[in-house]
Parts: C-alpha cells; structure tokens; sequence
C-alpha cells in the first residue's frame, strides 16, 4: 500500500468484492432489501391520509371518477379504488379524460395520431363503447362530445350521454380548417384560474355549456348543445376576439390609442345579431399589457362568470349572460378562483382570504393567510395553497368550515365529494374531507 494511503479503503473494497461474490453464487443477496429501503415512503400528508400508494411514476393527470382514481401518464392508465388505493386495472393509452359524475363517470381514453377512443368503466376497466373514427373528443359532467372527420373536409359533431350507447344528436360542421385532435382540444370559451400546486383541472369535470365554439381556420362555428344545431359562423376581425361562455357570444374588440388599449364587449344570442349587453372600458384580459392589443387569450373567470378590470385597475366579477356586476373590487384586491357561485378573493394587504357568494351578494368566510398563498374552487372544496410553511387547507366554499388542513409540498391534483387526491413524485395519497 502506498505511503499516506488509508487502509479502510482496501477493506471496503474487499467487502464489496465478498458482498458481489455471494450474490451472483445466491448464497447471501442485501440488495432486494437495499432497493426496498430506498424505495420506501414516507407520509406525504402526514395522519390526514386515508390511505397513501406509490404508483408508476410522474402523473399527467389524476382525477376522480366515481369511487375509483384514474392516473393518466404519457402512455399509459392506471385506476386504483377510492375506498383503500389498491390497483384496480391499467391499460395502454396516451390520454385519458373524465365524463360523467358519481356512478355515471366514466373514462374516455385514446391514442395520440390515431383516431378513435374507447368509455371504460372507472371499476373494472370494462369497454362500454369504442370509436374508430373520432379525431376529437371533449368530457363533461353530463355529456361526452366527438368530432369526426372525413379527411377534413366534412366534419361532424356527436353528443352522447357518458354512459349512453345512442347518440342525443349529430350536427354537421362543415369543414374543420386544422384537425383537433386527443381529448379536449382548446375551445374559445373562458379559462379557469390557476393556483400553485394545484392541477389546473382540479375541478374536472364540469357541466357541457349551452353554446361552444369550434375553431375553423379564422372563423368559429357557433354550436347550441342543446339543440344540436350551428347557431352561427362568425369570423372575427383582427382586432376582435370571440368566447363563449353563460350562452353568450362575446365580442371583445380591443383598439389600440394613446399607447394603451381601449377595450368594448358585446354580448350577443346566436343567432340574433342584436346586443343582450355590452360595455366599453371593459378590460377581461384577453391581451398582454401594451399598445399592440394582440388578443391571445380567453377572458378568465367560471362558466357563467366573467373576471374583467375596470378602467381605474379595480377587479370585477360579471355574469356572462346578462352583464350584470356580481361584485367589484376595491383597489388592491385581487381574485384568486371563482366559478358560477363563489369567488376566493385576497384583501389589499395581502393578508386575508374570504370568500364570497353570488347568491347571497356577501362575504360568507374570511381566514388569515400569507401573502404568496393562492387558491383554486372546485364544486367540492375551495382549495387554498401556501408556502414557508408548505400548507394545503381546504374550506367549504359557502361557509368557510375546514374540510382539510394539512402541513404537505404535495400538489392537489384532484378533489370530489368526499376528499382529495395529493400527489409528490411517486406518492399519491386520499386525504378525506373532515
């Protein structure tokens, strides 16, 4: 050995030389403990969780359907029960998305380039009905759309119920200028808010709109969901963007003036070219910040409401369909979720979330928080995220009371009727409602 050299180092490798020699021979193996050391869990939510799973890795989406939890990776699909986590099925796909609620949900799932989808049963994994056709699929609490086209020229547009086996009606569309395609494609409409740590599609899914949009090279074709028909082409101009959202046709126009932006809505019934309600200096933040007034975004807000700013900075909730104000912020205040009955708004100070209810036209919860917290409303839960300390805290939206409030980095990916479901790299885990 040489001089100055340390004589533990000759040991340990002679160790390892027995340890690789007793292996490969079969008389002593540490490494299957070894590896299951390693890859042991720990709590991701501490005594919160019901039940805690490692599952197959990273996900792309988790939701709940019914009483199972659908994991969606980039190739393929896992169920596990709600009830307990234990693994229910898998299956080989690229997306999978919800449709349905309660023991109506099911699982639309689907290949990426290839057209068609199959409905699952959440339980068992069983085929309900299979497509070979459909280019595009879009899910909803109470329906499920697809979109057929023949070599994109003629395209058509299918409702069923989830677990329907007929169809409530078909509607041609006409010529699609670029293929959707996968499960729900973009559809100019309003975006939800977002919240840290929170899946932007905590709330998944929700109620089929009156009237939807389908995009066709620089035009909209206006479809009433109800009836199954096109209500309208529009097309709109440059300086022009179209939504849908609470049965109306939104036209935002944004002219550009005194290096600012000037901005008009007008809400429209299609087919009637005539106004239900409009309004000018009205900014719902369909364009960055900027003399250009490129509009390259939806208006945020929930299905029937709308998140706009007045001419003085000051944030307003609006209802889509009639324009009427449904509250308006005093300076500083900021809306951080809302959907068609509550708003999750942080006072000025940055130190005080409340929540506020349209019905009632009041604040009906307020609750300390720091200033970097941020918050997320599902139809279950309104879901309000922290940091330093790392903190998820669920409250019920009409009342405030605690249904959660958990010391976890883990991102809230999904929430149902009776709990929700976290997730830290590997680890998902039931956090029940209290």
């Amino acid at each position: 050995m040489a001089s100055g050299g340390s004589p533990w180092k000759g040991y340990a490798l002679v160790a390892i030389v027995i340890v690789i020699v007793l292996a490969t021979t079969g008389v002593w193996n540490p490494w299957p403990r070894v590896w299951s050391w390693v890859n042991t869990s720990q709590p991701i939510a501490g005594d919160a969780a019901r039940w805690q799973q490692r599952i197959g890795g990273s996900p792309q989406s988790v939701a709940i359907a019914g009483e199972a939890v659908i994991v969606e990776y980039r190739t393929s699909v896992e169920a596990y029960g709600l009830t307990a986590g234990v693994k229910l099925w898998d299956s080989d796909a690229d997306w999978a998305s919800i449709a349905g609620d309660g023991k109506d949900a099911v699982v639309a799932t689907g290949r990426l380039l290839t057209n068609g989808y199959q409905v699952l049963d959440p339980g068992s994994g069983a085929v309900l009905r299979a497509d070979t056709e459909a280019t595009a699929v879009w899910t909803y609490r109470n329906a499920l759309l697809d979109l057929h086209c023949s070599k994109g020229s003629e395209c058509r547009l299918t409702a069923w119920t989830p677990r329907g086996s007929k169809p409530l009606w078909t509607v041609d569309t006409g010529g699609i200028g670029f293929v959707l395609n996968a499960a729900n494609p973009d559809l100019p409409d309003s975006r939800q808010l977002t919240a840290d740590r929170v899946d932007d599609d905590v709330a998944r899914p929700r109620q089929m709109p009156s009237l939807i949009g389908l995009p066709d090279d620089g035009q909209i074709r206006v479809v009433d969901t109800a009836t199954g028909r096109v209500a309208q082409t529009v097309r709109p101009a440059q300086d022009q963007r179209v939504a849908l959202a609470g049965g109306r046709m939104l036209t935002v126009t944004g002219t550009p003036g005194d290096g600012t932006c000037y901005y008009s809505v007008v809400a429209t019934d299609p087919p009637s070219p005539a106004a239900v309600w409009k309004r000018d200096g009205l900014n719902l933040r369909t364009a960055d910040n900027g003399a250009d007034c490129k509009q390259e975004r939806d208006p945020a807000g929930g299905e029937d409401v709308l998140l706009g700013v007045d001419p003085v900075g000051r944030e307003e909730l609006l209802a889509a369909h009639d324009g009427r104000v449904l509250w308006h912020g005093a300076k500083g205040e900021n809306v951080l979720g809302v959907n068609d009955s509550y708003a999750v708004i942080r006072d000025a100070g940055k130190s005080t979330l409340r929540g506020y209810a349209f019905a009632r036209g009041r604040t009906v919860w307020s609750r300390p928080a720091g200033e970097n917290a941020s918050a997320a409303l599902t139809p279950y839960a309104a879901i309000i995220v922290s940091r330093k300390p790392d903190r998820v805290v669920a409250v019920a939206p009409g009342s405030g009371r605690v249904l959660a409030d958990v010391r976890t980095g883990a991102e809230v990916f999904a929430a149902g009727p009776g709990g929700m479901i976290v997730v830290s790299g590997r680890d998902m885990a039931y956090l029940p409602w209290a």
